[in-house]
């Protein structure tokens, strides 16, 4: 008995980085940077882009946010359980998940404001502001290298309350292009992550990796959103309360969804499975993958039916799928990870690893390109069609190496 239990430690240990996890969020983050780039061409396919509100469809772009959102339940199971086998109290654990959460809102608060432009008022552009709040993100965020040094110790901390500081005048003078205040909207990318973050990292603090838990409460976020969302034969959903209920006003204060968490909690669910399934052969490993890939894809033509693919809608199809496409791409790069294949990602690596920073670094590199004019620069010919969307995947790509060189110099966010 000995030995087996010695393989059942080894089979749950969490400690190890998972590269798979790692790749696959940066390919996701490449993916994400390269469609958002497409505002700046022409002539971009309709199935590259995102579908209309009502519209029965899954677009490329579609898929990047919830696939997203499934590698950041990848990485809860391996986060809590390695801050559990460190011996770090609940008190602890859930003080950093509120930490995490409270940084990804203010930075996903500020960045949708921006997204109008800022008023003359402030007497800045709009890429000045910018530059000057992921600055301020930077100097509160930053991984700044350790240092038993004293005078280091104290120059990091006054870097520190130097970004608070900046963000809180930026707070404060803040107008948009209408004049409103500093406000709330819908919270934005980040915001909308860490919402859903802090709901699943929650649900996993109090079942940890026990799939008798995991299972029943993906499964009533899906339920959550097919109630929710409106019916393909009636246009309205199952649980249709009437306007300015308490259930609404609540959702709406938060900006989470059903579908949403069910992306996040399927990510860390696999992670479980995934973890288990290594105490199997590789054929029985293949076979596993491919009945969980076949199973949501099942179920996404079940649900499709009733309700339509729609991201705007957060519907249960378009949750289902994208799982889907998630759990097949993981396991592939499990594949190729296991099979010495790893350096086939190094050029998108740094995605993985530094995935806020890269986040931020199109912010950046849009601002200057305005600044200094670079930006209106670009021949007609590269401006639309395939050169452009070529365009867009340099970009991407520079976005990628931009964010390496900041590695470099020791500037990387993370909360």
């Amino acid at each position: 008995m000995a030995p087996a239990k010695r393989i059942n430690m080894i089979a749950l240990d969490y400690s190890k980085r998972n590269p798979a996890i790692d790749i696959l969020r940066a390919l996701t983050m490449v993916l994400m940077v390269f469609v958002n780039d497409f505002w700046t061409v022409k002539g971009v396919p309709s199935w590259m882009a995102h579908a209309a509100y009502d519209q029965d469809m899954l677009g490329l772009s579609d898929i990047v946010f919830p696939c997203f959102l499934f590698a950041v339940g990848m990485s809860i199971p391996y986060a809590l359980e390695n801050a559990f086998a460190k011996g770090r109290s609940g008190v602890q654990i859930v003080g950093h998940i509120l930490k995490r959460t409270l940084a990804l809102l203010i930075m996903g608060v500020y960045l949708v404001n921006t997204e109008g432009g800022v008023s003359k008022e402030l007497g800045m552009s709009s890429s000045i502001y910018k530059i000057l709040l992921i600055a301020s993100f930077f100097l509160i965020w930053n991984v700044y290298p350790k240092s038993e040094k004293p005078s280091r110790k104290r120059l990091y901390i006054i870097l520190q309350i130097v970004g608070v500081l900046l963000l809180i005048y930026l707070g404060v003078i803040f107008r948009d292009g209408q004049g409103n205040f500093l406000r709330p909207k819908w919270w934005g990318i980040l915001g909308l992550i860490g919402w859903t973050y802090l709901v699943c990292a929650f649900v996993y603090f109090f079942t940890r990796d026990k799939l008798k838990y995991l299972v029943p409460v993906w499964a009533i976020f899906l339920i959550w959103s097919m109630l929710r969302c409106n019916l393909k034969s009636t246009g309205v959903p199952l649980l249709n309360l009437p306007q300015g209920n308490a259930l609404d006003a609540f959702v709406g204060i938060l900006h989470i969804d059903g579908a949403s968490c069910a992306l996040t909690m399927g990510g860390a669910l696999l992670s479980v499975i995934d973890m288990r399934c290594r105490r199997l052969t590789n054929r029985k490993r293949v076979v596993t993958a491919l009945a969980l890939v076949a199973a949501l894809i099942l179920l996404g033509l079940a649900t499709n039916r009733f309700w339509i693919i729609s991201k705007l809608q957060s519907t249960v199809p378009w949750a289902l799928f994208c799982s889907a496409i998630s759990t097949g791409v993981y396991f592939l790069l499990v594949w190729a990870t296991e099979n010495g294949k790893e350096k086939w990602f190094d050029i998108v690596r740094p995605a993985g690893t530094a995935t806020l920073t890269c986040y931020m670094v199109p912010h950046i590199l849009y601002a200057i390109l305005i600044l200094t004019g670079i930006g209106t620069m670009r021949p007609a010919w590269c401006a639309s069609g395939l050169p452009g969307l070529l365009t867009c995947l340099i970009f991407s790509l520079a976005c990628v190496g931009f964010t390496w060189c900041l590695g470099k110099l020791h500037i990387k966010l993370k909360v």
